[in-house]
């Protein structure tokens, strides 16, 4: 298809469509939606709304009747196979039948187990004319995260790390304030505000007091925040209480169930203080959360299962060398989002902390995705070589 060629302009419309959903659609795909006339004429264009509200394909035919224009036999553009089910809105593709639209053009299909190329028989079975795969790569690297959770029932990790140029993320005194530029911090912000959940663990609590909100952008919703802490040493005055969201907190004790009660020492000295602890969190709105077996260590596959499960799609991971250490050593980390400042520390605290590796086939592998300058600063971003999403 030539790049001139206007059923890709129009599908081009549409990825922006669903690219101004970036920030607003969690734990929904961001999908835009165009309708066109047989002439080519522009109708309506829309994008998912917050969950529970309109879907793009609505959205784009509501736009289209504001503006007095019938979309009976017209053409329409959709980034994600419309669904076909009934969830907190009605079916998308029954939307566009009772439409009586010719041709939709779809830029992937959706793994949805409730859609699974449902939506598009539906259309055809309608007489509905149907293509897949203009626009694929595009709509596939906007729902990264959505695609891994229906497939592979795991979210999209992401860790931001900001280090000097030989790779250290703090002096050894433990200073980081800053190490990169205000600019990259900021951009650093973007890919908080769209994941569904910022991740961090008790040590960068305790050794940073972050907020770990978005603040730099503009967003009309703030991530949830979960946090790693497994002897409940959260402080009830630390800063990430501020933030008006959902915050998760992952302990060391068990639950049989999730969610479920939490199961505590038989030693009264031992299980009053942690019910106190564990009461005064829930009075903050903290979801506290068990693991399946008691223990010292999170079980990190077990909480990202479990974030999974909590229709957590992107990850961002904004911790320090301990907990990095681990996703990486689990092999838990999709991408990496590194912002390299051009200071060379000379010693300092690492990136990771991590068993040594004796040889380079032992080594984990990533892959150069994109490489950009932000300032004085580098952002590099690598993603696992096993990975075959497209970008």
């Amino acid at each position: 298809m030539s790049l001139h060629d206007p059923h890709l302009s129009f599908m081009e419309l549409a990825l922006e469509q669903a690219h101004a959903a970036l920030f607003l659609t969690s734990p929904n795909p961001r999908v835009g939606c165009v309708i066109t006339s047989k002439t080519g004429e522009i109708l309506g264009l829309g994008h998912t709304q917050a969950a529970g509200h309109a879907h793009a394909e609505v959205m784009a035919l509501r736009d289209a009747s504001a503006k007095g224009h019938q979309v009976q036999g017209a053409t329409v553009y959709v980034t994600l196979e419309p669904c076909a089910h009934t969830g907190r809105t009605p079916p998308c593709c029954e939307a566009l039948i009772q439409a009586q639209v010719q041709e939709v053009f779809v830029s992937i299909l959706d793994p949805n187990p409730l859609v699974a190329g449902q939506g598009v028989a539906r259309l055809r079975a309608h007489g509905v004319v149907v293509h897949v795969g203009l626009g694929a790569d595009k709509a596939t690297a906007l729902n990264i995260g959505f695609l891994k959770r229906m497939q592979h029932h795991q979210p999209w990790v992401r860790s931001k790390i900001a280090a000097s140029i030989d790779g250290h993320t703090a002096t050894d005194s433990g200073e980081s304030q800053w190490i990169t530029c205000a600019a990259s911090r900021a951009d650093g912000h973007l890919f908080r505000a769209r994941a569904c959940a910022v991740l961090t663990g008790i040590g960068t609590l305790l050794a940073d007091d972050p907020t770990l909100d978005v603040r730099a952008i503009s967003t009309p919703r703030q991530p949830d925040l979960v946090v790693l802490d497994s002897g409940l040493r959260t402080p009830i005055k630390a800063k990430i209480f501020g933030p008006k969201r959902r915050i998760y907190l992952y302990c060391g004790l068990q639950s049989l169930s999730h969610p479920g009660e939490l199961i505590y020492p038989s030693e009264p000295h031992l299980a009053k203080p942690l019910k106190e602890k564990v009461r005064a969190l829930e009075q903050l709105g903290v979801q506290v959360m068990g693991q399946p077996v008691a223990q010292k260590r999170i079980d990190l596959p077990f909480v990202l299962k479990d974030l999974a499960r909590l229709q957590m799609n992107e990850v961002h991971v904004e911790a320090g060398a301990v907990l990095n250490g681990g996703l990486l050593g689990e092999q838990l980390i999709d991408e990496l989002i590194l912002y390299m400042a051009p200071t060379w520390l000379g010693s300092g605290k690492g990136m990771s902390n991590m068993a040594k590796t004796h040889a380079l086939d032992a080594a984990q592998h990533f892959h150069w995705h994109d490489i950009t300058r932000i300032e004085s600063d580098l952002r590099l971003t690598l993603r696992k070589t096993s990975q075959s999403a497209s970008s």
